[in-house]
């Protein structure tokens, strides 16, 4: 193993993980000095019955729940957040329950971040390490296995006056509590569940060879990786019945969001980031696509390391050359995305999910200033992005 020279590991919530772990929450909003919660969370999770859950635990309870916003859009964003939190103080709370995928999450840590830092503009917060006063408390509940945001110092948060994504990276962004139970997940739709599973197949491997990386952040992506590989498929097939793919995946989402959060992510993210915002490409959608190219990109400067991640994805280390193990590995990787749009239809290219080529110039702009290429081991030029663009397209 490769010590870096420094290096810095900051997870500072509590992990509450299990079967049953929905049942323990009340005590957790009472130990944080809390009583009166808002629920954030979209319509979908609340069609799915998933909040009666939530409700249920808190029946009889010292704490509350006051309201239930179910606004949440598919891409969080400002308005969302802003919304949230004008009802956040007029129901007179005092904790988040962030319920559901990475765009409740994130809206939640929008209006947490209007509120504590006194803003109604988000994009004078973006960036980061910008926020000065704490942030309230919030107990996130994942519903999906992909994007970790219960345990991660990041947000990202469309605004919608100026068609952009903005991001935001402060430690004060990390959850109070994050809540993983199987019961949460049960009803994500297979595309979905595919997905997001590659969405956080993406944070592992970004994570684990970009120029932040650490000893600690390997052993969660590895985990993270090897969880993906025994689950995911599983998961999307029989996600309704299969209890224990569902807890695997969420705990492989929970492992991957502590690695990338501390390592952060590269190429990949940053061209997922502008498909998202040029294109409307759900994050988990690019993510997919790009992550097999974006690995490939990087081959020249850290293919010992691409080749490692091929035992984790089930694979013998029997090839002499890291070259050629590395390339075992984005083979995997594109295997593992064929076996996923075999089963259900999850999109293997760009044009597939609703990029026309007339958009590649417009992506690649708005990818070259996303902050993620900071942290990747090749430097990337406009037409370095372009190529790979062009490549998955």
């Amino acid at each position: 193993m490769d010590m870096p020279n420094y290096y810095q590991h900051f997870v500072p919530g509590r992990i509450v993980s299990g079967y049953g772990a929905l049942e323990k929450i009340p005590s957790l909003v009472e130990r944080l000095g809390c009583r009166t919660a808002m629920v954030v969370t979209d319509k979908g999770v609340v069609a799915a019955g998933l909040i009666k859950h939530i409700e249920e635990a808190f029946r009889g309870k010292a704490s509350t729940i006051a309201h239930v916003f179910d606004e949440a859009p598919p891409d969080s964003s400002n308005l969302a957040a802003n919304k949230l939190a004008d009802l956040f103080r007029q129901y007179g709370c005092d904790i988040f329950l962030a319920v559901g995928g990475g765009s409740a999450l994130d809206t939640a840590k929008g209006a947490n971040i209007v509120l504590s830092q006194g803003t109604d503009d988000l994009l004078k917060m973006q960036g980061a390490e910008n926020l000065e006063a704490d942030l309230l408390p919030t107990i996130a509940v994942p519903t999906t296995g992909g994007t970790g945001s219960e345990v991660t110092r990041a947000a990202v948060i469309y605004n919608e006056e100026k068609k952009v994504k903005m991001l935001f990276s402060a430690d004060k962004l990390y959850p109070t509590v994050a809540v993983l139970d199987p019961r949460m997940s049960a009803t994500v739709p297979p595309k979905i569940t595919a997905a997001t599973g590659l969405d956080a197949l993406t944070h592992a491997m970004e994570a684990f060879i970009n120029l932040q990386k650490n000893p600690l952040e390997d052993a969660y992506a590895k985990a993270a990786i090897e969880l993906i590989a025994k689950y995911l498929v599983r998961a999307t097939k029989e996600g309704a019945v299969d209890r224990e793919a569902r807890y695997g995946m969420a705990n492989a989402a929970l492992f991957a969001g502590i690695a990338f959060s501390n390592s952060m992510v590269g190429i990949v993210h940053a061209l997922a980031h502008a498909c998202g915002a040029v294109c409307h490409v759900p994050h988990g959608v690019a993510n997919g696509i790009l992550l097999p190219w974006g690995l490939e990109y990087n081959l020249p400067r850290v293919a010992p390391q691409i080749a490692e991640l091929s035992q984790p994805l089930g694979a013998a280390m029997t090839c002499p050359d890291p070259l050629d193990q590395a390339r075992v590995t984005i083979r995997l990787v594109r295997d593992l995305g064929s076996r996923l749009n075999e089963i259900c239809g999850l999109p293997i290219r760009l044009r597939d999910a609703g990029v026309t080529e007339d958009k590649l110039a417009s992506v690649v702009s708005v990818a070259v200033n996303d902050g993620c290429l900071m942290y990747n081991p090749l430097d990337v030029t406009r037409d370095d992005a372009l190529k790979v663009l062009r490549k998955a397209f």
